[in-house]
Parts: structure tokens; sequence; C-alpha cells
């Protein structure tokens, strides 16, 4: 943040704190810690929809939240999809379907054709995704990633999720897999995902869905611009031996138990030694880099705010519709945040910002969850039959979105 635009935010937050009597939900904000939320409605058990306004350095800002209690033993969270890797739906839809109270969208996405024209999007997540305990996919290469800049030393492995133990964290999952043959053992490079390694392997269960991988070979390890690799070679694989062989990526549905693996370049010309009928072991695994304690879900996004302070480099400048989620209470408390999108109720934060505002919500650390025409905010009501979308998604629409985290209450 620039140093006026942090006078302005400062100056606009302590004229909010000396207003927060007169507005409604005033006496709720002041039992939490202060910050001027314009209303408060108690959901569910554990969970609460706040709204608040705030005066930010380039206009006016309406912000719905969700604040979720992971100590109350009613309420829990997981990660909310379409039912494949390679797939989109609105985030009423993904929360109706699982019966969720709330919920927000979550990661960028591989959404256009890019610079690849007739190399269909696979709606794709960029990072790592984790959903009840197990792992659907790992991360992209940096460089094939979608959204804004990310903060000097982060990376698309960075998740926010919540373990075993009901504590959320910020960490990194690295992918760690191998191919193993009759001719040697082969470290694996992609799991599930919308782009591989320059001359890696990639392997492909039914979690994908039925999109064409085609896209995966498409980009390189230092321009997502870069052309489509022609040197490909896919290998189905089937209780432990190959079944099929193919010289190019494939689509349609893989069958449960069944694994595609798909090289580009040296991968390729690694694949091409198998035979059908040929032994081939696939292992992979998800690996957090700083916890020992496993995830329930996880869900990408690049942090803003780590140990109660803002990361160093974050943009200051460039104001836009935003998704966050962080965390407060040494992980016990979930802060959802959804921005509005239509230029009548707001002209969006920096990312700068975005994380002061989640500073002064109660977060000691967030991510930054795709925002623009993805933004998207539902509660559903006690007694209420289906979400209700609270922000105003910008395009006066919800958008289709890889996933979203969920908020359950019993």
């Amino acid at each position: 943040m620039t140093r006026n635009s942090g006078r302005i935010w400062a100056a606009a937050l302590a004229v909010l704190g000396a207003l927060a009597g007169s507005v409604a939900g005033a006496s709720a904000a002041t039992a939490q810690g202060g910050f001027p939320y314009d209303s408060t409605q108690r959901i569910a058990s554990g969970v609460e929809y706040r709204e608040f306004t705030v005066a930010a350095s380039q206009g006016t800002v309406h912000g719905d939240l969700l604040a979720v209690d992971l100590r109350d033993p009613r309420v829990r969270l997981d990660l909310l999809t379409p039912g494949a890797v390679a797939d989109r739906a609105a985030v009423s839809q993904l929360a109706d379907a699982r019966r969720a109270v709330g919920a927000v969208n979550g990661d960028f996405f591989n959404i256009t054709e890019d610079q690849h024209p007739g190399v269909a999007p696979t709606g794709s997540s960029v990072g790592p995704e984790v959903g009840s305990g197990r792992a659907l996919k790992a991360a992209v290469p940096d460089a094939q990633r979608f959204g804004p800049a990310m903060p000097p030393g982060e990376n698309t492995e960075d998740v926010l999720g919540l373990g075993v133990d009901r504590k959320l964290r910020l960490d990194r999952l690295d992918l760690r897999g191998s191919v193993r043959t009759g001719h040697g053992t082969y470290p694996l490079g992609g799991y599930n995902q919308y782009a591989l390694p320059v001359g890696g392997i990639g392997a492909y269960t039914s979690d994908w869905g039925v999109t064409s991988r085609e896209r995966a070979v498409c980009g390189s390890d230092t321009s997502r611009a870069a052309g489509c690799s022609t040197d490909t070679y896919e290998v189905a694989v089937r209780h432990g031996r190959v079944v099929s062989v193919a010289d190019a990526p494939g689509q349609g549905a893989i069958p449960a138990g069944s694994t595609v693996l798909l090289g580009r370049d040296a991968g390729a010309d690694t694949l091409r030694t198998l035979r059908v009928g040929e032994r081939v072991s696939v292992s992979a695994r998800l690996a957090p880099e700083a916890s020992r304690v496993p995830f329930v879900f996880a869900v990408g996004g690049f942090p803003v705010l780590r140990d109660g302070a803002p990361l160093a480099g974050l943009d200051a400048k460039t104001a836009a519709t935003r998704t966050a989620a962080g965390f407060g209470d040494h992980g016990r408390t979930l802060y959802l945040l959804a921005l509005d999108g239509s230029a009548e109720t707001g002209a969006g934060l920096t990312v700068a910002e975005l994380a002061t505002v989640m500073r002064e919500i109660g977060a000691d650390a967030a991510v930054n969850l795709d925002g623009g025409g993805s933004t998207t905010l539902v509660i559903r009501t006690p007694g209420a039959p289906a979400s209700t979308v609270r922000n105003h998604p910008t395009g006066g629409a919800e958008r289709p979105v890889a996933n979203a985290i969920g908020v359950f209450a019993s």
C-alpha cells in the first residue's frame, strides 16, 4: 500500500469506527473487536453473516462476510466441487448440492482459451485441491497460473486448509509421486492438472472428468502463451498393467480404478517404452511442507496476510472486486469475504487493502481467492430451501467456478 492510500485507509477506518454506535449491528461490532459492521445475522450455530461498508483508496466498498467458529462441534468445512476437477458450477449450485449453510468461490482457474485457439479451457483450478480428506489435484507450474501477480516468494502450491485437528493453517502442498516400470522409476510431474511441466508425466484419474486433456501439453514452464507440444503420448493403466496407448491426449470418462498417464516431450519418450500388458505402478500424494497434520480440505490461493502482517510486495494500485479467506484465534475462526462487484456499490480493493481489511476483521492469516466476475458469497438461512447470493456479482449473475469453500452446520 502506498503511504497516501495507507493514510486514507486508516482515516476511513477511524471515521467508521466512530460511527459504529449509530449503524445497525453496532453492539455486535463492538463485541467483535470494534470493526464497523453494518449488520450481523446468525444463520446457524457457530456461523454468522455480516455486512460492512468502508471507504478505501479508490471508492466506497461494500463487503459480505461469513464468520465461522470452529470451536463449535456442530460446524464443519469442506471443499465444494462440481464432481469433477475439470468442470465448473455456480457457487449456489455447489452449496445446495451439499446442503451447505454458506459458501464463497475458491481458487483461480483455467477459464479461457488464452493463447491456444481451438484448445478448450478445462475449468480446472490453478492450485491443489483436497476435499473430504482426499487429494483431488496438484498445482500447475507457476508460469501457467491465472490471476494477479503473487507476492515475492509465493507459488501455486500455496493453500489454505483445515486439518483433522479442526485448525486452519496456511501451507504448501507438494506433489510426491512416481511411475515405476520395468525400465525404471520416473517422477510424476502432474496430477489431474490442466498444465504439465515440460518433459513431464502427468497422472489423470476418474476425478478429472470427461474434459479433453489436450490443454495439459500447452504452454511451458516459463510462459503460459507458449505453444502446445506435438510430442505427446498417453498410456492407460488398469489393475497395475498397461491396457492401451495413444499418440495424443484423449478425453472422456476415466473408469474408477484406472489411471491415464500423459507425457509431453521427454515424458512422452519415457511412456513410449511401455507396451500393452506391461506392469506399471503409479503413486501420488500431496505432501504438506510445514504441517504433519493431514488436511480435511485445502484450496489454492496466494497468501496476503501471515502472522498478523500483510506480506511485502502486495499490489497497492489496482482496485478490483475481491474474494478472500482467512483465519484468526489460532486457526479456530474462519473468515470468508466477498466484495460487491457492481459499479453502484463499490470500486473494489487493492490486494494490499484486502490484507488490511482481513487483519481489521480479525484474521491473522489470509489468502486472496479468485475475484472479479467469480466473486460470490451465498448463505442459506434457517428454514430456507436454497441458498441466496448476498453480494452483487460482477455482470449481474453468478459465474460457474471450479471450486468453493463450503460451511456446514448440523
